[in-house]
């Protein structure tokens, strides 16, 4: 009687540890805490995007929803083609680029009388930021009745003490009352910026050139401006992106009347008013286009911020 044994079965050998192995572990375990927030970010953020960019190819009025057609981009060539559209794109261009431009200009001056000492300056400092914390509506809202109102704000009331005339502020000039109630509010960030990149500057370049016999006006212009560069267009980046945006104080001020109306006012009109979804989302997505591309450009100057601030 014979007896076969069967040989063992092999063993798989274990997968080989390397020494990058803990290195994974530890950086899966310190990423892990951010995946809740990175899956939120992207419900809230980025699904209604791509919804909203799949309704824009779309001819869609909320009143014949059963009427919906695929138009391809025909929803962006009229966005682009319509002269009200087209209009309120330069009107969105006109308001940004005055807005941001007076903004820096006030902000710079803010910033440099700021930086020198003086009694009282953070008393001052914390008045001149208090605008920019502000709900943008109470904002509008306190321009529009408190300083813009014929009868009882406040310009017509210092007007009428000096014997001036009684304009109706936002009738006469209703894209310049936008504008100030939002210069008003985005000078304080601005000044932020600039203060912050005026107290980085180098003490010894400053001694240096006062000992060198240069004036304030030379420093100025020869040092300060140079390293001020970099905080500018962050200021004039920033500032667009949430500018460009902006349908508070158009809503508010002027409820999008006398020439107002900007690219958001005209989306809200679409959407709300003319129930053209499809219309509305192509303007939307424009916009979102148009600050992605702000954006980057922003987030290069911060990127180019860190690396001087990191090689000093």
């Amino acid at each position: 009687m014979t007896t076969t044994t069967t040989a063992p079965a092999p063993r798989t050998a274990p997968p080989p540890i390397t020494a990058n192995t803990p290195n994974r572990l530890r950086a899966w375990a310190t990423r892990a805490p951010l995946l809740p927030a990175l899956v939120f970010m992207i419900v809230v953020t980025q699904l209604p995007f791509v919804a909203t960019l799949v309704i824009s190819f779309f001819d869609w009025n909320a009143l014949y929803p059963d009427a919906r057609h695929f138009t391809g981009l025909g929803n962006y060539s009229e966005v682009l083609t319509d002269p009200d559209l087209r209009k309120s794109v330069l009107t969105t261009i006109v308001l940004t680029a005055s807005v941001v431009v007076t903004s820096l200009v006030l902000g710079l001056a803010l910033a440099l009388l700021l930086d020198r000492r003086f009694k009282g300056r953070g008393l001052v400092r914390t008045l001149l930021i208090a605008p920019f914390l502000i709900v943008p509506v109470a904002a509008a809202l306190l321009w529009k009745h408190v300083l813009y109102n014929p009868e009882y704000g406040l310009l017509n009331g210092l007007l009428h003490y000096v014997g001036g005339p009684q304009p109706d502020w936002i009738s006469n000039t209703p894209l310049l009352a936008v504008e100030l109630s939002l210069v008003w509010q985005w000078t304080p960030f601005m000044m932020l910026i600039l203060l912050a990149g005026l107290q980085s500057r180098s003490a010894e370049q400053l001694e240096a050139a006062r000992v060198d016999g240069a004036g304030p006006w030379q420093i100025f212009r020869h040092l300060t401006l140079p390293h001020l560069r970099r905080y500018l267009e962050l200021g004039a980046l920033l500032g667009s992106i949430y500018i460009v945006q902006n349908f508070d104080a158009v809503f508010t001020i002027t409820s999008g009347g006398l020439g107002t109306a900007n690219l958001p006012y005209t989306v809200y009109q679409s959407f709300y008013q003319a129930h053209e979804n499809g219309l509305a989302s192509a303007a939307g997505v424009l916009v979102v286009i148009g600050s992605i591309i702000i954006a980057t450009f922003a987030l290069r100057v911060v990127s180019s911020l860190f690396r001087e601030e990191v090689s000093r």
